[in-house]
């Protein structure tokens, strides 16, 4: 059941940022990156968890049910430390990519770890993430790389985005102009086609999408792998954008092999927009 009873947000109430909360250190760092990513957008911050499978008859149901509140309830308080205003928390039946599916629908962003959880049915895990990518009705950050409080802030670094010519690829692209400009940072575009590659049609196709963003815009053309060059960019930015034509898996620009290494080896959180991801609904 929800602490606040499901998500009653209309048209005119700012759509939150989702994070996806269980007891493990990934989930903590997934709770205290979107506790500033919504403060940063001005967005309120709801944080949910998954019980599992559907039922109180359920053996340990009640203990399990008990504990998912009292890690909401760190996650709360640490969330509201981290500068959140508006917080709101959920436990919700059912497992956690399809409970996240749903939240997606009125929500910014989800936000999940990378890892999850065994002691919980609504662990998140690896595959969870993957599983959610292809259904998520908004872009999905999947928090990983440096921790947070490390000595290398990412203040200062830039936001990556990969363009390779797709339509899942311009929606990124779109994605990633929003949240650079919301943090003040540079935008690095990874131009990843074929043959021949940049050239002025991918300059002037980036310039008219930035226009009026008041961000800084560099297009970078690199011959390789998509992973090994996405990977690299990674190692130098705060978040890196891309695109998805869905299937449960990455696809289009990042093949099976790509969405493996990014999603578990990117040095940065990776924000994926799906085939159903909307742009970002303005926080305001």
């Amino acid at each position: 059941m929800d602490d606040e009873l499901r998500n009653t947000r209309d048209d005119r109430s700012p759509a939150p940022v989702v994070v996806g909360v269980d007891d493990t250190t990934h989930a903590r760092e997934a709770v205290g990156w979107g506790a500033v990513e919504a403060a940063r957008l001005g967005a309120p911050l709801r944080l949910v968890a998954a019980s599992g499978l559907v039922g109180e008859h359920l053996p340990g149901r009640t203990g399990r049910d008990r504990r998912l509140h009292e890690v909401l309830a760190a996650a709360r308080a640490a969330a509201v430390e981290a500068g959140a205003a508006a917080v709101t928390t959920a436990v919700r039946s059912g497992y956690p990519a399809e409970v996240l599916a749903d939240e997606s629908r009125t929500a910014r962003l989800v936000v999940v770890g990378d890892r999850g959880a065994s002691r919980f049915e609504g662990a998140l895990a690896g595959s969870v993430a993957v599983s959610l990518l292809g259904r998520a009705e908004c872009p999905v950050v999947v928090v990983r790389g440096r921790p947070l409080g490390t000595t290398r802030a990412p203040a200062g670094l830039p936001v990556v985005v990969g363009l390779d010519g797709t339509p899942a690829a311009d929606a990124a692209l779109e994605v990633a102009l929003e949240l650079a400009a919301a943090r003040g940072a540079d935008l690095v575009v990874l131009h990843c086609a074929e043959q021949p590659v940049g050239g002025p049609a991918v300059d002037r196709l980036v310039a008219a999408r930035a226009a009026g963003r008041g961000v800084l815009v560099r297009v970078v053309s690199g011959a390789g792998h998509p992973d090994d060059l996405l990977l690299a960019e990674a190692r130098r930015a705060q978040l890196v954008v891309v695109g998805s034509r869905g299937r449960g898996d990455l696809a289009g620009l990042l093949l099976g092999s790509v969405s493996a290494a990014l999603v578990h080896g990117a040095d940065c959180p990776v924000v994926v927009v799906g085939p159903r991801a909307r742009r970002p609904v303005p926080a305001g």
